[in-house]
């Protein structure tokens, strides 16, 4: 299998296809369409399964499987450790299909490892550009909660404030404790502020008549003598019934998209697979 072949690059292309439409469909919806995922899953392996039986070779289909296999218990992992919603579940399980560019598991395995390092930096830069953007568009909105979280969480805040000057105090004898404790002494301003963040930029009004499954509801809600938790799964059709028949508006939480975030790793990881081929076609 040549690394330039046309099954790579039309597996590459598909992919590209999926995500930017993908991504467009978040930033509008702030959700991905499960059929988004599952069609570009049947795409690739269908791809990967034709291609093969003509070529008399099996392995370009086998290694999508097994690609499929890893990221399908990856995904889990990061949906159930609450680090991924749904749609980014299942959008990583899709790339499990598409990813094995080569016929060799261990090559396969280091495009993997290159993904997910390159999908992990660009996140925490692209989380930590998204706080700074919602922080300076709800800026006076931001200043009022800070200020409120601050004092309704001043009996914890405070002895750790005093913790992290007792240990930078330390520091005069040893470096390494005056680290530790600026860490320390400015961790609880960082808790109070992603919790400021969460309040007033990640809660919105909506009308129950434009509830979708999936929907985040910012605290429980009591319906007569049940209550519909706020859990990570999110809503049911048949809670969104119940609580349309209850209420008119209610509160939910939004998070930050995170689909583009998955465009642009894929992108440096062709950029770089291709670039570092140039110099080394063993990579």
């Amino acid at each position: 299998m040549s690394y330039f072949s046309f099954e790579i690059i039309f597996l590459i292309v598909l992919a590209l296809i999926w995500i930017v439409f993908a991504t467009i469909q978040d930033l509008k919806s702030r959700e991905i369409a499960n059929w988004l995922n599952f069609a570009l899953i049947i795409f690739a392996l269908g791809f990967r399964f034709f291609y093969s039986l003509f070529s008399e070779s099996f392995g370009f289909f086998y290694q999508g499987l097994i690609g499929l296999g890893i990221f399908f218990v990856l995904a889990n992992l990061l949906y159930y450790g609450k680090f991924f919603a749904g749609g980014d579940a299942k959008l990583l399980v899709s790339l499990g299909a598409i990813l094995p560019f080569s016929g060799v598991f261990m090559v396969n395995l280091k495009i993997f490892s290159y993904f997910l390092l390159i999908f992990l930096f660009a996140g925490a830069i692209y989380s930590i550009a998204s706080l700074i953007y919602l922080s300076l568009k709800n800026f006076r909105n931001l200043r009022k909660e800070f200020a409120l979280q601050s004092r309704k969480n001043k009996k914890i805040l405070y002895p750790i404030f005093f913790l992290g000057l007792f240990i930078m105090i330390l520091g005069f004898f040893e470096n390494l404790f005056f680290i530790f404790g600026v860490l320390i002494f400015f961790l609880p301003y960082f808790y109070v502020y992603i919790k400021s963040v969460d309040k007033c930029c990640m809660v919105k009004k909506i009308k129950t008549s434009k509830l979708r499954e999936g929907d985040w509801l910012y605290k429980d809600v009591k319906i007569g003598k049940k209550t519909i938790k706020a859990k990570w799964d999110g809503l049911k059709k048949e809670e969104i019934k119940k609580l349309q028949k209850k209420y008119k508006i209610i509160l939910i939480k939004q998070g930050i998209p995170f689909s583009p975030v998955f465009l642009i790793s894929f992108l440096i990881l062709i950029y770089f697979w291709f670039f570092r081929l140039l110099w080394n076609p063993f990579w």
